[in-house]
């Protein structure tokens, strides 16, 4: 684990079906986040959700539940599908209260550029929404014509 670079994201498929029990509670967050890692992603069940968000550890799952599991490992360091995202070690992935997604290391340099072209758009759109200027052909006009392009996509 610690040869992959801080920040660090323990990604887990969990074979149970149905899910009867967690890995992830306040113990494995604590050791996890002692061994640098910020958060779990999981398609199986995560508890302690008070105490796992006091220590400031994400969870990201698709469950929760109230007993522990009988965990037997089966591989480490090998790709995870996790609720549809395949996860490679190294890969970078970011996570929010919507969920988890992917972003391919060639592009991951101008995502913070990327977010903010997309965030100056929609905050007009949304300030002229709320002005007393707002007409239907004005939103219209903003949204499909004044719409954000970054250059590689190409208008259709």
């Amino acid at each position: 684990m610690r040869k992959i670079p801080e920040p660090r994201v323990v990604v887990i498929h969990d074979i149970d079906r149905p899910v009867i029990g967690s890995l992830w509670g306040e113990v494995n967050a604590n050791i996890h986040k002692a061994l640098g890692c910020v958060g779990t992603v999981t398609d199986g069940s995560v508890r302690d959700l008070n105490e796992v968000r006091q220590l400031r550890y994400h969870f990201f799952s698709n469950c929760v539940t109230v007993s522990h599991a009988y965990v037997h490992m089966i591989d480490v360091g090998i790709p995870v599908k996790v609720g549809g995202l395949v996860v490679n070690p190294g890969d970078l992935i970011l996570g929010d209260q919507h969920g988890v997604i992917s972003i391919p290391l060639d592009v991951a340099r101008e995502v913070p550029k990327a977010a903010q072209m997309m965030e100056d758009w929609e905050r007009r759109v949304i300030n002229f929404c709320k002005s007393k200027e707002f007409t239907v052909d004005g939103a219209r006009e903003l949204f499909m014509n004044q719409r954000p392009t970054w250059p590689s996509q190409k208008r259709g």
